[in-house]
């Protein structure tokens, strides 16, 4: 079987306009972007959410003789643009930033926000930037995975999607001119003036009352703002318009979804009408239903999980055992577009009963060399892996083509042939996947393995 008939075969399955349509995952992804048009969502009475305009969502709340923003957003200049729309609506000067959280996509567009000299209070826990601090303690600041799930790396043909948020580095409306582009580089954060290390504090800020209460889940820092008087939440990264994202692909995180299901739980108590998520649209007028179903599916998989592992389940096994029921499954609200089930499921299982899976073959490993070697000798050699390879990527079986291919290049490191029969398998698979971040990453490899042998030949 030569290449270019095995390259005829991926045109037909890739190509825009060919035989074969975008996947159910495509194209669900994409109209997922929809939701993110610049736009101004008035929320409740003097509560305006931006969505739209930057990665994170971004809320203005109008006091008595000023305002108040939660989680300025990412970068400043589509912070500003955000400001000025929120000054279209009032010309109050601003009283304090609220970051929910220490992420960088909520708090680095803070500058376009704060007035120097205007007494302009800056709340966070006292635990602000935790995530950020264990990373860097940990050697691993610039991450620990050679290709990026946010999508970053991939060129504009192949990032349609985040999940949760506009692609990085589209375009934000008209106002920032022709080619300008959202992902630039951020500037530093205004840092807290005021901090708070008690479960919940409440605040008086231009006449508007309103409780921060600690909200770990996302990050140990997280909290969620409450406002009693319109009934309105400010969740944070505890709740957007997807599964939560309990195991960033990326791997320098833990989080505890004990510790999430608690906050979501404290959240519902306290009887919202309203939800803002940190990203994606506001859920108005059902936020007790639908942080009762976000709680309730979390809860289930963790439940499932941890049973499971006492019937001596593998990780593997428990994917399926954990899945949710119907009446979960079927909310596009709790959908895998950011995190995703079987990746809690895996994580809940690491964090708790740690690498080792229960298989004892699993204590006395191969190196992946050795057991390639031992994949070709079965079949006759890697030239016949590689013919089988290929068979699967006709009959229209990526995965299958990629895990044989991923022995013939360890066998043959210097051959490109396997590498673009990767980056092909990858590239279909990945088009295929209906998960944001893992979608970037496979896409990322994809691109990656083609470089590779683009530079074999």
């Amino acid at each position: 079987m030569k290449r270019n008939f095995f390259a005829a075969v991926i045109a037909l399955i890739c190509a825009p306009g060919a035989l074969a349509q975008p996947s159910d995952a495509t194209l669900r992804l994409l109209e997922r972007n929809n939701m993110f048009e610049p736009d101004i969502i008035q929320v409740a009475d003097d509560v305006y959410t931006a969505i739209g305009y930057q990665v994170s969502t971004n809320t203005m709340i109008v006091g008595d003789d000023g305002v108040i923003i939660v989680d300025p957003g990412q970068q400043v200049a589509g912070a500003r643009l955000v400001r000025a729309e929120f000054e279209q609506i009032t010309d109050l000067p601003i009283r304090a930033l609220i970051y929910t959280h220490g992420h960088g996509d909520h708090v680095n567009g803070s500058a376009a926000f704060y007035d120097p000299d205007s007494g302009i209070e800056v709340w966070a826990r006292s635990n602000y930037g935790s995530e950020t601090a264990r990373v860097a303690a940990a050697g691993l600041t610039g991450g620990a995975r050679p290709s990026n799930t946010q999508g970053f790396d991939l060129p504009p043909e192949q990032r349609i999607s985040v999940g949760i948020a506009i692609p990085p580095q589209r375009p934000v409306g008209n106002q920032m001119g022709d080619g300008a582009r959202a992902q630039v580089q951020p500037a530093r954060p205004i840092e807290p003036t005021h901090t708070f290390a008690e479960d919940r504090i409440r605040l008086e800020i231009a006449g508007v009352t309103l409780d921060l209460v600690a909200a770990p889940g996302e990050t140990a820092d997280q909290l969620y703002v409450w406002l009693p008087e319109q009934r309105v939440v400010f969740a944070g990264d505890n709740f957007y318009q997807s599964w939560p994202n309990t195991y960033p692909l990326r791997g320098t995180a833990r989080r505890s979804i004990r510790d999430w299901i608690r906050s979501i739980d404290s959240m519902i108590g306290e009887d919202p009408l309203h939800v803002v998520g940190g990203h994606t649209t506001p859920m108005l007028g059902n936020a007790v239903e639908v942080l009762t179903n976000y709680r309730d599916a979390m809860q289930w998989v963790h439940d499932r999980t941890i049973e499971g592992a006492k019937q001596y389940m593998t990780p593997d096994e428990l994917v399926e055992y954990a899945a949710l029921p119907e009446h979960l499954a079927e909310l596009d609200y709790l959908g895998n577009y950011y995190g995703s089930v079987w990746g809690t499921v895996r994580d809940i299982y690491a964090q708790d009963l740690g690498w080792f899976d229960g298989d004892p073959l699993n204590l006395h490993r191969e190196s992946p060399l050795r057991q390639s070697q031992r994949m070709a000798d079965l079949v006759g050699g890697a030239d016949v892996l590689m013919e089988k390879a290929l068979e699967a990527m006709a009959a229209d079986d990526p995965l299958g083509a990629a895990q044989l291919a991923q022995h013939v290049i360890r066998l043959r490191p210097e051959d490109p042939e396997p590498k673009l029969l990767m980056a092909d398998a990858l590239a279909v698979i990945g088009e295929r996947t209906f998960n944001a971040p893992a979608r970037n990453y496979t896409l990322s490899s994809s691109n990656r393995y083609r470089r590779q042998a683009a530079e074999a030949e």
